[in-house]
C-alpha cells in the first residue's frame, strides 16, 4: 500500500518537483503545473498519462488504474487506487506521469 509518507518521497525524489495544496488534495508539480496529486480521505492518486500508457495501466489492473470520468479521463487523467496498487507498479506510472509533465531535454 502507498501511503502518503511514500508518496511524497518517491513524488519529490524527481529533478524541481515541488508539493502544493491543490483544493482539498495534495498536488506535486513541476514547472507549476501538476503530475501527481493525493486525495488522503478516499487514499488515491491521480496521474497524468498519455492515452497509450493510461490505456496499458487500465487494461492490465482495471481496478486500480482507471480514467478520471469525464473530459479529464480523456486527457490522461488516472486514478490510482493506493490501497491496491503494487509500489513498483505505482513507481513506473508516476514516472511516467511526471516524464509527460517535465519539460523535455534537448
Amino acid at each position: 500500500m502507498i501511503n502518503i509518507e511514500t508518496f511524497r518521497k518517491l513524488a519529490l525524489a524527481y529533478e524541481n518537483a515541488t508539493e502544493e495544496p491543490h483544493f482539498e488534495k495534495t498536488s506535486f508539480r513541476i514547472n507549476k503545473k501538476i503530475f501527481a496529486s493525493f486525495d488522503e480521505k478516499n487514499n488515491q492518486a491521480v496521474l497524468k498519462l498519455n492515452e497509450i500508457d493510461q490505456s496499458v495501466f487500465s487494461a492490465s489492473s482495471e481496478m486500480i488504474f482507471y480514467p478520471v470520468p469525464n473530459k479529464w479521463g480523456k486527457q490522461g487523467w488516472t486514478i490510482v487506487e493506493l490501497s491496491k496498487v503494487r509500489p513498483e507498479m505505482f513507481e513506473d506510472a508516476l514516472t511516467l506521469s511526471y516524464q509527460n509533465v517535465a519539460p523535455k531535454k534537448k
